[in-house]
């Protein structure tokens, strides 16, 4: 079972168990709670009934007393209420009196005039200056019709004469107590449903967050690792973090084997040709014929310097995390690169064409700057004197293109795959190979920004380099060019 799963049935059960826990009190006090209720009713009636019904068990004729008419009348004239969609039609009251002995000399209903009530827990206790109540089924095969009655002593002269008991079915609080339960139960399966709700989530949350890293942890094994992610929790940035030394460590080991065969193998060349000169000047050649191996040493001992510094400048990079990145315009980075490559662009006449743009992108300026530089020098050495140039920036769908157009040979098909391997260089009109890390330069820059680099050929000659910048890194504010 997925960990998900199993964190969102353990948060589920601990809720369930929660809720059936609170649920299962507030149901079970729900009927005692409004039989509590309704008994404070019933004693503050008996009370007030109590002292209306002392005159009419002072007359001695109860039944037909005041007591006795009001019922008459109220019996007479039904009323109709909603009490919070409960409808109420009839009073449900049943009041009878008895005299000190007892003996009822007054019922409501009529029924039970003249018989002995003594031993009824209302009528006995209240007899005796005690609170009295009692709750007795109407039909004894029915346990649901049950009456509550709650008795108050009639006193005269601080002397117990009677006592008036005021009754009330417990079947009438049924709909509210019905009522109640339904709500909560409702309550209750919301309260699950969003609590279920909550559990995925946050199991969606965890699941992506780890699959995130999964991806990552992936994406080691290729050329192209992916750029340390941001889980969104301090524990899995940990977690990321650790990853990515791993990846580091791992890494190193063969970082450096191949550094060394490839360096091994770029410095072979330069070194013979070295050796092969110095070993004709010590020959004593003709002046003339020491001047040319002279200037081939010189030559040679330039470009294994130059191989030297871009390998030192690639591996800082390669071992970079990530970048500052601040807001660079593309017109002045532009206007930069045009102005340094003014003399060699003359030299060759070639036309370079800048696209106005007041487009800004977020990244660090000088990687920027270093790596459009490679990508217009390798244009610079491909294209043929008399040729053109352009550079330009289009935003297309949350990103910026930053594209390096030349009118040259173009890439061989057999290099396509290969033209971004370190040390992989193709040669040039003059007969020189570069560095061959100009590219995988290129390359590193996009990957600290989290963008990309393509180089295909066009139809009509020449190739389109586009460096892609993704978001964050683009902050666009485009105007007209």
């Amino acid at each position: 079972m997925r960990i998900g799963m199993r964190l969102l049935l353990g948060y589920f059960l601990i809720v369930a168990i929660a809720a059936w826990f609170v649920l299962s009190i507030f149901v079970q006090e729900i009927k005692p709670g409004v039989r509590r209720a309704t008994e404070g009713t019933l004693i503050d009636t008996a009370t007030l009934l109590a002292e209306i019904g002392r005159d009419d068990l002072l007359s001695g004729d109860a039944q037909q007393g005041r007591l006795a008419q009001a019922f008459s009348q109220l019996h007479q004239r039904p009323f109709r209420a909603n009490i919070s969609g409960i409808h109420k039609v009839r009073n449900e009251y049943h009041v009878y009196m008895t005299d000190a002995r007892g003996r009822v000399v007054f019922d409501s209903s009529g029924r039970a005039v003249g018989q002995d009530y003594s031993r009824w827990n209302d009528v006995w206790l209240t007899l005796r200056g005690e609170y009295g109540a009692r709750s007795t089924p109407g039909n004894p095969d029915d346990p649901e019709s049950t009456v509550m009655y709650v008795a108050a002593p009639v006193v005269e002269q601080g002397k117990i004469i009677g006592v008036l008991s005021v009754g009330k079915p417990n079947s009438a609080m049924a709909p509210v107590i019905k009522r109640s339960e339904r709500r909560i139960l409702w309550a209750g399966g919301a309260l699950l449903g969003i609590a279920l709700l909550i559990g995925l989530a946050v199991v969606w949350w965890i699941n992506r967050s780890i699959h995130t890293l999964s991806r990552y942890a992936d994406s080691v094994t290729s050329d192209t690792p992916l750029p340390l992610p941001d889980p969104g929790s301090s524990e899995l940035r940990k977690l990321a973090q650790a990853l990515e030394n791993m990846r580091i460590r791992l890494e190193g080991k063969n970082y450096i084997e191949h550094y060394v065969h490839a360096l091994t193998h770029e410095l072979k060349s330069p070194l013979a040709a070295i050796r092969g000169a110095a070993e004709i000047l010590a020959e004593q050649p003709p002046p003339q014929v020491a001047a040319r191996f002279i200037d081939n040493i010189l030559v040679q001992n330039a470009r294994m310097q130059s191989l030297v510094e871009k390998l030192l400048a690639q591996a800082r990079l390669e071992n970079r995390v990530e970048i500052v990145p601040v807001s660079v315009s593309v017109d002045a980075l532009f206007t930069r690169l045009a102005d340094a490559r003014a003399a060699t662009l003359a030299a060759k006449n070639i036309t370079l064409t800048r696209q106005d743009t007041s487009c800004c992108v977020e990244g660090d300026p000088e990687l920027l700057e270093q790596a459009l530089g490679n990508l217009l020098d390798n244009a610079i050495d491909f294209t043929p004197p008399g040729g053109a140039i352009q550079l330009a920036a289009v935003e297309a769908h949350r990103q910026v293109n930053l594209t390096v157009i030349d009118s040259g040979s173009g890439i061989p098909d057999y290099a396509l795959a290969r033209i971004f391997e370190r040390f992989y260089s193709l040669p040039r009109a003059n007969g020189l190979k570069s560095s061959g890390l100009g590219l995988a330069f290129v390359q590193e820059v996009a990957r600290l920004h989290q963008g990309s680099i393509d180089l295909h050929n066009r139809p009509e000659g020449g190739v389109t380099a586009t460096l892609t910048l993704h978001r964050p890194f683009t902050s666009l504010q485009t105007g007209p060019t």
